[in-house]
C-alpha cells in the first residue's frame, strides 16, 4: 500500500502545533507527527518522511541508550553540541554546520547527550527517513557543510543523480535533503520538484503564496513551522527581513507498507 499524490497543496504547521513531550529530565521534544505514546491517525508520515522533531537537551541531560532499526535518521544541530555514540563503535560530536547520518539497518543502539562540560542547552532537528533497503549493515556519516553559492546546498542523498557529491548518502533512492538559504528580502533559490517536499525554516523568515497565481492565500512562517508540499503549490517563497534558511526534503514517493 502506498499513498496516492494528493492535489497541490502547502500545508503550513506551526512550532506551537507539534505535539510537545518531557520524556526525561531535560529533555523537551516537539513533533511533527506521531510518535512513541502520541498517535494521530492522520498525521503519522508525510511522502518518505517519519519524524522531524524538534530537540532541546539541557546541560547534562541526554536520550539514555535506545534501539533504532530500518530508519535512516539525520541530526542537524543549531545550537550548542550533540555527542553521539552508538553500539557500532561510532562516535562523534555534532555542531552547527554539519550533519550527521545514522542508517540504522539491521538494528543499531546509541545514546544522544549534550555534550560533556556544556554550559548551555543543545537544540537541534532530526529528521527519520523509511528505507528502500532493509536489513542492511548500520551505517554512519559525519559531514561538515560548505554552503553552495546560490543558496541551494544538498547535505544528503540516495538519488544516482547525487553519486559522487560531497552529500551523505541514503539508502532510499529516489529522497536528498536540502539547505536552502536566501538573504533579507530576496526570494528562496529555485527548488528541486519532487512529489512530496518538506520545508522546515530552521532560521529568519518567509513569505510565500499557497498556489501559483493571484488565488494562492499569502502565508508567513517562523523559526520551527513547517510547509508540507505536494505539487507545485509553495509559490513565491521569499525571506524576510533576517533572511532565511531551512531544511527541504525532496522525495518522489511515500512510505510503503507491507
Amino acid at each position: 500500500m502506498t499513498d496516492a499524490p494528493a492535489r497541490p497543496r502547502a500545508d503550513l504547521r506551526r512550532t506551537a502545533e507539534r505535539y510537545r513531550s518531557t520524556p526525561a529530565e531535560g529533555i523537551e521534544t516537539r513533533h511533527a507527527f506521531s510518535f512513541a505514546g502520541h498517535y494521530d491517525p492522520r498525521n503519522t508520515h508525510f511522502g518518505a518522511l517519519l519524524a522531524c522533531n524538534e530537540e532541546l537537551l539541557a546541560p547534562g541531560a541526554g536520550f539514555e541508550e535506545h534501539r533504532h532499526r530500518d530508519t535512516e535518521i539525520l541530526t542537524w544541530v543549531l545550537e550548542g553540541a550533540l555527542a553521539h555514540r552508538d553500539s557500532r563503535g561510532h562516535s562523534g560530536v555534532v555542531r552547527p554546520g554539519m550533519l550527521q547520518y545514522l542508517g540504522a539497518g539491521s538494528g543499531v543502539s546509541h545514546t544522544e547527550r549534550n555534550v560533556g562540560g556544556a554550559d548551555g542547552p543543545v537544540r537541534f532537528v532530526q529528521m527519520w527517513l523509511q528505507p528502500d533497503v532493509f536489513d542492511a549493515p548500520p551505517a554512519y556519516g559525519l559531514r561538515r557543510v560548505e554552503p553552495a553559492d546560490g543558496g541551494l546546498t544538498l547535505l544528503a542523498s540516495g538519488l544516482e543523480r547525487d553519486a559522487g557529491t560531497d552529500a551523505l548518502r541514503l539508502r532510499r533512492s529516489d529522497a536528498a535533503l536540502w539547505l536552502v538559504a536566501a538573504d533579507p528580502w530576496q526570494p528562496l533559490p529555485p527548488l528541486p520538484a519532487a512529489a512530496w517536499r518538506y520545508a522546515h525554516l530552521t532560521a529568519g523568515s518567509l513569505g510565500y503564496r499557497t498556489v501559483p497565481g493571484p488565488q494562492g492565500g499569502g502565508r508567513s512562517m517562523a523559526p520551527g513551522d513547517s510547509v508540507r508540499i505536494t505539487g507545485e503549490a509553495f509559490a513565491d517563497p521569499t525571506a524576510g527581513a533576517d533572511g532565511a534558511r531551512l531544511l527541504l526534503w525532496e522525495m518522489h514517493s511515500p512510505v510503503t507498507y507491507g
